[in-house]
């Protein structure tokens, strides 16, 4: 089950990323971070989480909120699965709830930024294989050796005459 984040919620999620060793300690702050501003502030519009749940347990999320001065652009913050769960699947049915969220809210872009290690191969497949394509690459922008790769998914909107 895909549902909303609650209040409850950031702890089973650090615990969930601190297990992932992709992840690093900064990392996971930062993640934290937008998981406490959704989780602890109601009114903020920026950040839209959504957990994947299985027998009442927290075995995935994504975090995505529309890009500032866009009109129609989405990030996709974060998206992440427990790699202890022993389910496969999670990442794509995540995936689709998120880009089933931005097409709902009249999107035309969803965006996702990783990194070029050797570590983040996997995730690089991983949209490659959901139809996301390489828009933009950034050299030496983590650190020397580290580029941005930045993958996006467009979808098409009728223009209204």
């Amino acid at each position: 089950m895909i549902r909303k984040l609650k209040p409850g919620d950031p702890e089973p999620l650090r615990n969930m990323l601190e297990r992932i060793p992709n992840f690093s300690d900064k990392e996971v702050d930062i993640a934290m971070e937008l998981i406490d501003i959704a989780a602890f502030n109601p009114d903020q519009k920026d950040y839209h989480i959504y957990i994947y749940e299985y027998e009442s347990k927290v075995v995935g999320y994504y975090c995505v909120g529309r890009r500032p001065l866009t009109d129609a652009t989405f990030d996709l913050y974060w998206i992440a699965a427990d790699p202890e769960a022993g389910i496969k699947g999670i990442g794509k049915c995540l995936l689709e709830h998120a880009e089933n969220f931005v097409l709902q809210n009249n999107g035309r872009w969803i965006l996702a930024e990783t990194s070029s290690k050797e570590n983040y191969s996997n995730t690089r497949n991983f949209y490659l294989k959901n139809n996301y394509s390489i828009v933009a690459q950034i050299n030496d922008f983590y650190s020397l050796d580290d580029n941005l790769i930045i993958f996006g998914k467009y979808f098409a909107i009728k223009k209204q005459n």
